[in-house]
């Protein structure tokens, strides 16, 4: 293993970097994403001393223990919050208007409860919460008073897990004191990779899947094998990406709501990934053609309105067949719907990354070294 790289990263980036193998550690039965947990990590294990990194691990575990909401201990945390009056908890919330009442309520995924009061001034603030949901530590209450309409739950404070704000500067400054292969081996161990245990070109291909993540309105398709980790990065890495599972969704969802003229996903998130192509299908007639729109220009047409957004475009699916078998007796684009099989759709892609030529994961692909958070 490269311990000079493990090195170079505590030295320029101190409290920056988290072991990768703790995340493995602390995840025991938590179905909470990989950046949940190294947000957690990041606070209390940021370091290369043996003493902290089990000291802060200790910390973890325990925040884990009294604060992430099982879904199988959901009665028990409900009344835990009753009895004690308050709460802070680690769990997903979505949040809907009710217009009926005038007021947002948000559905905890884990806890399992819907119609948690939470105020506008929080909704104004993370609007995330409207489109998807965000993880969140939510200081919960409890107050009943007889006849009240909504629920006797309310969320009194709630604060995004975001990873720390990074100093671009900070971030060039530090680039400088690693060579590109370093770098590059640094930034897939950041997404919990082991670049040791890949080719040169696969190592390639992997970072490619992350281009996304920080170039606006960057187009991108992935075929491969199943288990080769297509929309894991999209999933686990980071809390400004969204993967959209099965393909279903509508125009009113991805892009644009004409009736309470908002936009979707595309305006709130860095990356849509949509998983499995095979199944991308809109309720609306016209929604590939204003996909294709978007894909062209980063902007679209609803109603009178031109809208801008800056969302990158993922498509991520699964090819059944070895590829010289496809290529002869199809093309390698014949998993998307009979709707988007369309050269002027095609053209939109930035990059087609072959994922038959990136292996199924193992163990051993993924790494028990320092990583960026």
């Amino acid at each position: 293993m490269d311990g000079s790289l493990d090195e170079l990263l505590n030295r320029h980036f101190a409290g920056r970097v988290v072991r990768k193998d703790l995340t493995k550690l602390v995840k025991e039965g938590a179905n909470v994403p990989v950046y949940v947990l190294e947000y957690l990590l990041g606070q209390h294990c940021a370091s290369n001393d043996e003493a902290i990194i089990q000291d802060g691990l200790k910390t973890v575990k325990r925040v884990l223990a009294e604060n992430y909401v099982r879904p199988d201990e959901a009665e028990k945390i409900k009344s835990i919050i009753r009895e004690r009056g308050s709460l802070k908890l680690i769990d997903k919330a979505t949040v809907k208007l009710n217009e009926k009442r005038d007021v947002y309520e948000a559905l905890l995924s884990n806890l399992g409860t819907k119609g948690v009061e939470v105020s506008t001034n929080t909704v104004r603030q993370y609007e995330k919460l409207l489109a998807g949901g965000i993880w969140s530590i939510i200081t919960m209450e409890y107050f009943y008073e007889e006849g009240q309409k909504g629920s006797p739950f309310i969320i009194r404070d709630l604060k995004p897990i975001q990873m720390p704000n990074m100093d671009m500067e900070e971030l060039f400054e530090g680039r400088q004191h690693f060579t590109e292969d370093q770098w590059l081996n640094a930034l897939l161990r950041s997404a919990g990779l082991e670049p040791t245990q890949f080719q040169t070109r696969v190592k390639w291909h992997l970072l490619a899947r992350m281009i996304p993540l920080v170039e606006n309105n960057y187009n991108v398709c992935e075929l491969g094998p199943r288990g080769t980790g297509k929309s894991h990065i999209y999933k686990e890495i980071s809390p400004n990406s969204i993967l959209i599972s099965g393909g279903k969704t509508t125009v009113a969802n991805l892009f644009y709501n004409l009736a309470n003229r908002t936009v979707g996903l595309v305006g709130l998130w860095d990356v849509v990934a949509f998983d499995e192509v095979a199944g991308i299908s809109f309720k609306d007639n016209d929604g590939v053609q204003i996909m294709k729109d978007y894909m062209a220009s980063g902007s679209f047409a609803r109603g009178r309105d031109i809208v801008n957004a800056y969302a990158a475009m993922v498509f991520v699916g699964n090819i059944n067949q070895p590829v010289d078998t496809l290529v002869k007796t199809s093309h390698l684009l014949a998993p998307f719907p009979e709707a988007m099989i369309d050269s002027a759709f095609f053209d939109r892609f930035h990059a087609y990354i072959p994922g038959w030529e990136i292996p199924k994961m193992r163990p051993e692909f993924f790494t028990n070294q320092y990583g960026l958070i």
